[in-house]
Parts: C-alpha cells; structure tokens; sequence
C-alpha cells in the first residue's frame, strides 16, 4: 500500500545548534564537582567526555567551542499503517563555533560549521505508517554531509545581524523559543518543530515543475540572512536561499543556480516579559519561491496518465509559490518564579500557516498543545509535552482526484486530512543524557488516499535517546 501522493518530509529537527552552542540533551546546569568523588562529578557534568581535562574550558574561554552529540532512535508502528514493526535510526552531530572577536579582533564576528552522519535503516514514516508528518526526528536518508557553514556580523551595538554562507531555513525561521526550543526537545514528531506545510515548495517529484531540494534540517542552502532587532522585544528579519539547492549525500556542491529560482523569508516578532512575569512571542512570517509550480489538480491527472502510459500533457504551471504563518508561545504558569534555573512550569503554544491550493500539496494547518515542566516531585527538569496538528490537503488535489475517478471509473479514495496526537515525557537522566519515549496517534495518513488501499490511523511508538560528548 502506497500513499497516491509523495510524503512530505517535515523536517526541523531536533539536530539543530544554528544559535548559541546549547545543550541538546538538556539545559541543566552542573552542579560544581569540588569535594565530590569521581563518579559524583562525572555524573553532575555537562558533557559525557568532561572537560578534556581542562581543555574544553580553555578553548571556550579562546573563543573555539566545539561540540558532539548523539541521537538514538527505536521509532514502532505498533497498529495500523501501511505495516508494524520496529527500526533503529540515529544521528551524530558535530558543531564548530568560533568567536571571531577572541580569536581575531572581529567585534561581533562568528564562524558556525555543523555536519551530520545520519544512519540506521531508512524511511520508517514512509514504509511503515504513509505519513505526511513524520513521526521520528531523525528519519532521514542515510549521509555523511555538511550540514551548515556560515559567518555572521553583529553591528549597530548587536542591533543588526548579518549572516551569510550554507544555511537551513527553519535554523532562522518558525523557530520555537519556549514549548519546543533547541536546547529542549520535547516532541519527538517533525511537524512540532517545523510546520510540515512549509514543505510545499518541494517533494512533489512525479509533476515536471517545482520539485526541488529542501534548505532545511538536514540540509543548507546558499544564502543571505539580516535581522533588525531594536529593542530586546522585537526583531525584523529576512533572507534569501538558493532556490534548488545541494542535496547530495556530502552537502559540498556548492552552486547558485538561478533557473530554479529563490527561495524568500520573511519574519516579525514580539517578545513580552523577558525578564520577568509569564514570558511568551509571536511571530509572523511568510515564504516566496520565484520559481514555475505545476497545477496540482491538473497533475494529478498527469501521473496517474503517466501510470498508464498515456503520455499526457504536462500539467498548467503557476509563476512562484508562497505561504504564511503566526506561531505564539505563553508560559502559562511558574511554580517558582523567574529565580528557578529549571523555569518548572506550563507552557502553551499555537501555530497556524496557510498556502494556495492550486500549486500545493496541503493547504492549511494548525498545531499547539502545552508543556509541563517539573511536574513530578523531585523531577524539576523532567517534561511531558502534548501537541495536537490538522494538516488539511489542498482542495484541489482532492478535485484532481475526483477527476480520475470520473474519467477511468476507478474509486480512489478522496484525500481530506492528516491528523496527529502527540503524548511525550523526557526524563533528564544528567546534565549530558536524556531518554524520551513518546506515543503517537497518526489520523488518516498521508491524507487518507492511495492507489491501493489508504493506510489505517496509526499508532506508533518512539523511543529516543540523547548523549552530549
């Protein structure tokens, strides 16, 4: 059983470290090892390896911070879907994180390189739920590739940042700060982390216009980023991407190619109660590809021709693509106050984004939920998260579909939606390890339509571990 239509790989991962160095197996701060045994201080520090001796603080305090973690992954099917059963992925990330200002005199100078070896068996989502959401945060084809690798420019005293080299979009953009932020993985599904409906632009391989690469987790793209940010409480921002670009397993083929075209960001946000109070943000931002995207509903048509052999004509095509989105993040509660470095409490969060139908393969979805930080006793960095995501499919794919169905008699199912219920707890094990199980409710994979039979609703089961080196 295979989804009619190519799944959208929904990828904002949990690898990334574009920011600040942060500690993604967890934020806790250790605790000083003076007068403890070896095993207290190992256990109480921040990275599995400690501190090479001394080395690590000293290169840090140089301006050379360097860092590895691991990620480890169990992702089942355990009912429904295309078919159960069970799989290992991991993934390996390495950062270089260079202070331009300590090591050369560039005031507000920063070289970032990051690369990432991605392994395990391949495509889980795709052979064993049909799922347009993934469900597991490193389901990625297996590479050795350089992910990132950029310099950017603090001017204006740190008001203006400009950035340019290899980057990932959804490093800049759409980024949660609060429920789901870098430093705190607390989802385990990609949706949670970068909306699966700004893949539009890409993936739809079987139609002859605007099928590229994607310039997000785990892949970089050329490009050029500057953010205006005036006050601590608002920031503008925009950047410009290479349209198509490099998506080879060693992520070296560096190209600017203008006849795909440019990929376009843009974004707004506010920032309330930085320093104290209930802190929260919105932004609002949108997306523009200039490149030709063919009509969906007239490419449906096309490849089911194709299927048959019929060597149809190619689809309609549009002039460029876009979309928007608002993303809101509010503590809700701390238990106490601003003081606690574990900022134990509740967080809830809302996202919405939208894009045309005729050129896209979903056209509207919405996500959010809440975080619950320190709820058991005792367990003041533990989480549990729950997050809810409606992801509709365009409108016109499902016309384009009726279109088939009237025209050869066949009685394809109608895609609508994909649905997804998210249940996850991450027990903070020590400051460098986590272990994260989460159960997955997937609603109408893939949008609920195939060539054969649609896969069931799915329910799926991940278990994740992360090690800080």
């Amino acid at each position: 059983m295979k989804s009619m239509f190519p799944k959208i790989s929904a990828s904002l991962a949990a690898l990334s470290l574009a920011g600040a160095p942060l500690s993604m197996a967890g934020d806790v701060p250790a605790s000083s090892p003076e007068g403890k045994s070896a095993l207290m201080g190992w256990l109480e520090g921040d990275y599995l390896l400690g501190t090479w001796g001394g080395l690590r603080t000293d290169l840090k305090e140089r301006g050379a911070d360097f860092e590895l973690f691991y990620f480890g992954s169990l992702p089942s099917n355990v009912d429904g879907g295309i078919k159960t059963g069970t799989v290992y992925q991991g993934a390996v990330l390495g950062v270089v994180d260079l202070d331009m200002e300590k090591l050369a005199g560039l005031e507000g100078g920063r070289l970032f390189l990051s690369s990432v070896w991605l392994h395990g068996e391949e495509g889980f989502s795709d052979e064993h739920i049909g799922d347009m959401n993934k469900v597991n945060l490193v389901d990625f084809s297996n590479m050795l590739r350089l992910w990132e690798a950029w310099y950017s420019q603090k001017l204006l005293d740190g008001k203006l940042t400009v950035k340019a080299g290899i980057m990932s979009v959804d490093r800049d953009f759409i980024v949660p700060e609060y429920y789901n932020s870098l430093s705190s993985i607390n989802f385990l599904n990609q949706t949670f982390f970068y909306p699966t409906l700004a893949f539009n632009l890409y993936q739809i391989p079987d139609f002859p216009y605007g099928n590229h690469s994607l310039p997000s987790t785990p892949y970089g793209a050329l490009g050029v980023f500057l953010k205006v940010e005036p006050t601590e409480g608002f920031y503008v921002q925009a950047a410009v991407y290479e349209g198509n670009p490099d998506d080879s397993y060693h992520g070296v083929d560096l190209r600017l190619d203008g006849s795909e075209g440019a990929l376009i960001y843009a974004e707004t946000g506010f920032r309330w109660n930085r320093e104290s109070g209930l802190p929260g943000s919105v932004k609002l931002g949108g997306f523009y590809h200039t490149d030709e995207f063919s009509d969906v509903r007239e490419g449906v048509s096309f490849v089911v021709d194709n299927r048959f052999g019929l060597n149809p004509p190619e689809p309609g095509e549009h002039d460029g693509n876009y979309g928007g989105y608002l993303l809101a993040e509010q503590y809700l509660w701390l238990e106490e106050g601003r003081g606690d470095p574990a900022m134990q409490g509740a967080i809830g969060f809302f996202r919405v984004a939208a894009a045309p139908g005729d050129r896209n393969l979903t056209e509207f979805g919405i996500d959010g939920g809440i975080v619950l930080k320190g709820l058991i006793p005792g367990r003041d960095w533990d989480t549990i998260g729950l997050g809810l995501s409606y992801l509709k499919v365009s409108g016109n794919i499902a016309d384009g579909v009726r279109d088939v169905n009237r025209n050869y008699g066949t009685n394809f199912e109608t895609p609508d939606y994909e649905g997804l219920v998210e249940l996850s707890y991450k027990a903070q094990l020590t400051a460098w390890w986590t272990l994260q199980p989460s159960v997955q409710w997937v609603l109408h994979p893939g949008g609920g339509t195939a060539f054969d039979d649609p896969p069931g609703d799915a329910i799926a089961f991940v278990l994740q571990t992360t090690l800080r080196f």
